[in-house]
């Protein structure tokens, strides 16, 4: 068994939440149970996944997007936010996010995940939100046509992979990755002379500027490309507690 403060502790550490400029609090969002036996891990704090927390009996619930944002303002708790609170509070169960932090990690975070998982080594820092890196960069060992890579991305992800390119059959040697909703920083690979860049959203004008730029573009959807890191937490954290964990996984699409 673990405290709730042990675990508190350990996430700081390892995530430094403090390094960050970020969209909402990271850490400790909701209080609960002290004492900890079970931990549930999500991409997401939904009602889906703290409903499934709770009848799982977790006494904590690890997220990548917590509840709170500066975006949303004050929110009250009634309707939809209701039920995403309410069954961690009737049942003691503690959340924790954390949101940049997982996205830039070196070792567990996001981008790194997904780099290692399609190939990408000599993985560096990349991206710049308020001074602070958002992904990674790399190259290809050995290097594939941007259809092909669009195709590895396809299989890890197992989701539709969004491709502008203004050439399918060039060789791809550079990428570089920001998960999630990072659609309009395909500038930063361009300026940094990156032959791709990996996110997972892409807008309409992204799709056009991004290929008439010279840069091939993927975005392979939000809640596909940011499962990695969350997993990868969740084992760092079974092993270092030596507590059960179990992922939730989302049917989300986008």
């Amino acid at each position: 068994m673990m405290t709730r403060d042990d675990l508190d502790t350990f996430l700081k550490e390892l995530l430094r939440p403090q390094d960050f400029a970020d969209y909402g609090p990271n850490g400790l969002q909701i209080e609960g149970s002290q004492q900890i036996e079970r931990i549930a891990f999500a991409v997401s704090a939904t009602a889906h996944s703290a409903t499934i927390a709770a009848e799982r009996y977790a006494q904590a619930l690890i997220v990548h997007h917590g509840l709170f944002w500066k975006f949303h303002g004050p929110k009250t708790l009634t309707g939809p936010f209701a039920r995403r609170v309410f069954p961690l509070v009737r049942n003691n169960i503690s959340l924790f996010a954390y949101h940049l932090p997982l996205d830039a990690h070196p070792d567990v975070g996001n981008a790194a995940c997904l780099g290692r998982n399609i190939g990408l080594v000599e993985q560096q820092p990349f991206g710049d939100y308020q001074r602070c890196p958002t992904g990674i960069k790399g190259i290809f060992a050995e290097p594939l046509s941007a259809a092909a890579l669009r195709d590895r991305l396809a299989a890890m992800l197992q989701h539709p992979v969004l491709f502008a390119t203004p050439d399918e059959h060039a060789l791809v040697r550079s990428a570089g990755i920001i998960t999630g909703g990072a659609n309009r920083d395909w500038p930063l690979a361009l300026q940094e002379g990156l032959d791709a860049y990996i996110t997972g959203e892409m807008s309409e004008h992204d799709w056009h500027e991004s290929q008439e730029a010279g840069l091939h573009m993927y975005a392979g959807g939000h809640n596909a490309t940011e499962r990695f890191g969350i997993q990868a937490l969740m084992e760092r954290v079974r092993s270092a507690f030596d507590v059960e964990c179990f992922f939730i996984p989302s049917d989300n699409p986008a």
